[in-house]
C-alpha cells in the first residue's frame, strides 16, 4: 500500500466506522434494542474491516519508485554536518 492508499484507507475507515455508529446509534434507539445497536455496529465495523485492512489495488494508485541498487551507488549519501563550535559555559 502505498502512502496515498494508506491515507485514504484511513479516512476511509473513520468515516465508514462514525457513519455506522449514527446508523447503529439511531437503530437501537428506535427498535429499544441495546443488542440491535451493538449488532449493526459490529456488522459496520467487520465491513469496515474488510474494506480497509486488505491490501486493494486502489490503494495502490501511487506507487514510489525506488533508486535502483546500481544507481545508488553512482550518489554519495549525505554527510553529517559537525559543528565544531562549544557552547560557552556560565561562571
Amino acid at each position: 500500500m502505498d502512502w496515498q492508499g494508506q491515507k485514504v484507507a484511513e479516512q476511509t475507515m473513520q468515516i465508514m466506522l462514525l457513519v455506522f455508529a449514527v446508523i447503529a446509534f439511531i437503530t437501537g434507539y428506535v427498535l429499544g434494542s441495546f443488542q440491535m445497536m451493538i449488532l449493526v455496529y459490529a456488522a459496520g465495523v467487520t465491513l469496515t474491516t474488510l474494506i480497509t485492512v486488505p491490501n486493494w489495488p486502489f490503494f495502490n494508485r501511487h506507487p514510489l519508485n525506488w533508486l535502483d541498487p546500481s544507481e545508488a551507488e553512482k550518489h554519495p549519501k549525505p554527510q553529517v554536518a559537525v559543528s565544531s563550535k562549544k557552547k560557552a559555559t556560565k561562571k
